[in-house]
């Protein structure tokens, strides 16, 4: 029962973490194209999107 609920909980994280990021990539100052792309990476690689994204996609 304790591995479902740590899946929950990490499921509902990683959820959480693609939404926040999908929200700073969209009012990001990047091209609609860059914006497009980096959405396109979160939601299709999930964990490596979520990385690459924090430590090189689009500041401000």
């Amino acid at each position: 029962m304790e591995l479902s609920i740590g899946s929950g909980i990490l499921g509902v994280l990683h959820l959480a973490l693609a939404i926040y990021a999908i929200i700073k990539i969209a009012g990001s100052g990047a091209s609609t194209l860059a914006k497009v792309i980096w959405i396109l990476l979160v939601l299709l690689l999930p964990v490596i999107g979520l990385i690459a994204w924090f430590l090189i996609g689009p500041k401000g």
